[in-house]
């Protein structure tokens, strides 16, 4: 059996420094640098990655053009670490020429002048407890943890479980990691298209009420881009998402205005955790994701503590529901009212109707047995994420056919698992 490659933090790597050369004056300098990484390091790295970075572009796709903004940064971080000073200085005025408004790239180029001069006190000097100083070590901690983790490039978000023709892009959102990430539909399997850091609202993620400052958690869908005059903080452009929507909605969940948005044109980015609510990439990013975003009807899963799978590994719970899901499309075309309703759980609503209602409705309708025909196509299904049961928000094209009626529509169903079987909580247009 092959040893494991030993893991090394940079903390055991500032302490062998100071124990090979002790608190020589010479040696402040490389000392003081190497603690601006420290700061930003919350994870072990393997000691090859450390010493030789693997170079990744942040683009895997010939329709977007690489942004290497992110990866120079890391770099630069890197040689402060191992006491390449001249090299990260020259690496973050690359940065800073490509993007001169990119602010965690000048602070860290600050720090580093600073302790040149023997004046470093910590990051982000000389107030690195300041509240602003905090989000830049934050940001810095987010972006370098992502460069030497590429782990999930070639996973899939345990969420995305079917997507339909129509659906070219899907983003998915990982709060945790702040970042957000793009896959396209490769006839019909999701592949992993680029990543890009995102911010989320001051106090975190899972809204509930207006004001609370925190980003929904949930399955959400683009709308066009807003026309109107916006306030330079919403950057070059934003896209509402659905929120709240009908899961939201019985939650009793309020707020809205939750958008995907840019940065300030002074503001490359932003800390991880200060907007209102909203979605905030930076304006170069925004412009990369422009032409998918004008296509409309973007999924956006926005998740917590993400599960990833292997291309090959299905989610555990998708056949039952498909099998439930063909199983009330079966019930309701026999007309057996009884056996059709018992799909819906006791909690149903389709935002007007409670499932008593509901259930009286179902019978007037089907009381003259009917011969109908129903199709379903074009179906989508992702799992509700961070819900208390487990749910499932499913998408279709259906088809009504009878003697009295033919209809087309897209409709929209929020399944639950409760009771060890899946149930329709929810049911209304697409």
């Amino acid at each position: 059996m092959s040893k494991r490659k030993p893991i090394i933090k940079l903390k055991d790597i500032i302490n062998k420094i100071v124990k090979l050369f002790g608190h020589h004056p010479k040696l402040k300098f490389k000392l003081c640098t190497a603690f601006i990484l420290i700061l930003v390091a919350v994870c072990p790295w393997n000691a090859t990655a450390l010493n030789r970075p693997e170079v990744n572009p942040l683009i895997r796709a010939t329709i977007f053009e690489s942004n290497k903004t992110e990866e120079l940064l890391a770099q630069s971080l890197i040689a402060i670490s191992s006491g390449q000073i001249d090299s990260a200085l020259n690496t973050l005025d690359k940065v800073i020429v490509a993007t001169p408004n990119f602010k965690l790239a000048h602070l860290v180029k600050g720090d580093l002048l600073l302790a040149q001069g023997q004046q470093f006190q910590g990051f982000g000097s000389p107030n690195p407890t300041s509240e602003d100083v905090a989000g830049y070590r934050d940001e810095a901690r987010k972006r370098i943890e992502r460069y030497f983790d590429k782990s999930s490039n070639n996973l899939i978000p345990e969420p995305i479980w079917q997507l339909d023709r129509s659906q070219h892009y899907i983003f998915v959102v990982d709060t945790d990691k702040s970042r957000l990430f793009v896959y396209r539909n490769d006839n019909g399997t999701p592949q992993y298209i680029a990543d890009f850091y995102v911010t989320i609202g001051k106090n975190g993620s899972e809204k509930k009420y207006a004001g609370d400052k925190k980003t929904p958690l949930g399955v959400y869908f683009t709308s066009a881009k807003l026309t109107h005059k916006l306030a330079d903080m919403y950057g070059e452009a934003a896209y509402p998402l659905s929120y709240p929507n009908e899961w939201d909605k019985r939650q009793g969940k309020t707020g809205s205005g939750i958008w995907l948005h840019g940065t300030p044109h002074d503001t490359y980015s932003r800390a991880p955790l200060s907007s209102d609510g909203c979605l905030v990439i930076s304006n170069q990013d925004l412009s990369i994701l422009t032409p998918i975003l004008q296509q409309g009807n973007v999924p956006v899963i926005v998740s917590k503590d993400m599960e990833w799978l292997k291309p090959d590994q299905a989610p555990k719970d998708k056949q039952e529901l498909l099998g439930s899901l063909e199983s009330w499309r079966k019930d309701w075309e026999s007309q057996e009212t009884d056996i059709y309703l018992k799909h819906y759980a006791n909690g149903f609503s389709n935002g007007s109707l409670d499932f008593n209602q509901w259930a009286e409705e179902k019978r007037r309708i089907q009381a003259s047995r009917l011969k109908v025909d129903i199709k379903l196509s074009n179906l989508s299904i992702f799992r509700y994420p961070n819900n208390q049961l487990p749910m499932a928000v499913v998408t279709f094209d259906q088809s009504f056919h009878s003697n009295l009626l033919d209809s087309q529509m897209r409709k929209r169903q929020y399944w639950i698992f409760e009771n060890q079987q899946w149930k329709i909580i929810y049911e209304g247009a697409a």
